[in-house]
């Protein structure tokens, strides 16, 4: 007798494994022993990299790589400062991270011709660079821009970083000797000249500050703005003699200058936000050094970063401590001296649940910009998205998440955001324990 006679065949399950639930800010608490875990199946590209100090504020480097480049492995420059323990500690570091793979999809089993050898998923990032001492922490650093038409200058040329130290002092530096050491095998490069600063900024005294913008125009006379806890920002402007600053400074402020952007269409004109709760719009051909036209106020509580759209020169978006992202658009800004209402933002958001932290308009996508926030997540989001009133598979839990947010990743402590210029959706994040770099099929 076989025993099948006497017991059925017992059937493989074929149930599918439980979907795994979505973090949603503000509907689901973390319990004391969870943790948040990527889905992957949602990244092109996810890297993260730590760091010895804390680098809460970086910038983006140009390179020869080429524009728009979409192949895999990326590699990406950037250039930072530290927050260390002590101030002599403390560095400009110039990083290359090169190797930066596709992401690894789980059973993907895709045989498509676009997922050939190219990738090599499998293969780790390498990470390589190079640093001078810097005096004190680094609240803020920025890069000179460069035309996107233009190639890097050649090492005799300078590539012009500003770092705002903790110490009060705004120092220049030349970090294009930096950048040929790691792109060239066996360059040895003049310490002298990176080592040192090119020029040191004392007009702000021992304030501190954050806000810093380079206004985009040529190699040989580029400007700078710095605006500092005091309220007082200065203009900064170079010719081939070298740097000087101008000694009256802009002071239409009553608290702490926040974050400072040039006008992306007009040379003389840029905008400042502050912890006095306003936006102002600035023209440095005005006399008295005061402001033409602003928002006030603008957020509930103070103003910590703005960012101008580079494509649609009318449109600036704010971010305050509240957690608030708001859109204005400037041509319905009250101009100082009428009786004009303070405009209402074209959009509003309340989705984060701390201080917005970074904001940056993505450098091609008109519509779409970044943000990061306290609450530990950076939110992607498209203005272009509207809501639609036909969605059928709402959930109580999505029901009120805003349309136009394409994107949320998570990041521990994150301070600053910026999109790739040459590499189309790619986003470099730091926070208090390092850098991550994607992109995400959102954009």
């Amino acid at each position: 007798m076989d025993v099948d006679e006497l017991m059925p065949a017992i059937e493989e399950s074929e149930q599918p494994s439980a979907t795994p639930d979505v973090f949603i800010p503000g509907t689901h608490t973390l319990g004391e022993d969870e943790i948040l875990e990527p889905d992957e199946s949602v990244y092109l590209m996810r890297h993260s990299t730590g760091v010895d100090w804390p680098c809460l504020s970086f910038d983006i480097l140009r390179d020869n790589l080429g524009e728009e480049r979409q192949r895999f492995p990326h590699t990406v420059w950037i250039v930072t400062g530290t927050q260390a323990d002590l101030a002599k500690n403390n560095e400009i570091v110039v990083y290359k991270m090169s190797s930066l793979h596709k992401t690894q999809k789980n059973g993907d089993d895709s045989d498509s011709e676009d997922d050939e050898e190219d990738d090599a998923l499998d293969e780790d990032p390498i990470i390589e660079h190079r640093s001078v001492p810097h005096f004190g922490g680094v609240n803020r650093i920025r890069a000179q821009p460069l035309p996107a038409s233009e190639p890097l200058p050649p090492p005799t040329q300078p590539y012009h970083v500003a770092s705002w130290a903790e110490t009060g002092k705004i120092h220049i530096w030349d970090i294009r000797p930096l950048i040929e050491s790691l792109e060239t095998p066996g360059y040895s490069f003049d310490k002298l000249r990176s080592s040192k600063p090119v020029f040191t900024i004392d007009a702000h005294g021992r304030a501190e500050g954050f806000a810093m913008d380079w206004a985009a125009s040529s190699a040989s006379s580029i400007r700078l703005l710095t605006g500092d806890i005091n309220s007082q920002i200065f203009l900064t402007t170079s010719t081939v003699s070298g740097f000087s600053v101008l000694p009256q400074p802009f002071t239409s402020h009553t608290s702490s200058v926040e974050d400072i952007q040039w006008s992306p269409s007009e040379p003389t004109v840029f905008a400042s936000c502050s912890a006095d709760r306003t936006v102002q719009i600035w023209d440095v051909r005005s006399k008295g050094r005061k402001s033409v036209a602003g928002i006030d106020p603008a957020h509930e509580s103070d103003v910590n970063v703005i960012s101008w759209n580079k494509g649609t020169s009318y449109l600036l978006v704010s971010g305050g401590d509240e957690g608030a992202i708001k859109v204005w658009d400037l041509r319905n800004v009250q101009k100082k001296g009428t009786s004009t209402p303070t405009p209402a933002p074209i959009a509003s958001f309340h989705w984060h649940k701390g201080p917005i932290t970074s904001l940056e308009w993505h450098p091609s996508d008109l519509s779409t910009f970044a943000a990061s926030s306290a609450d530990g997540i950076v939110s992607l989001w498209d203005l272009a998205v509207e809501h639609d009133d036909d969605e059928m598979n709402e959930t109580l839990d999505t029901k009120d998440i805003p349309p136009q947010m394409l994107f949320n990743h998570h990041q521990k402590d994150v301070k600053e955001i910026h999109w790739h210029p040459q590499i189309p959706g790619a986003v470099v994040s730091t926070g208090a324990e390092g850098f991550d770099v994607f992109s995400t099929i959102a954009t």
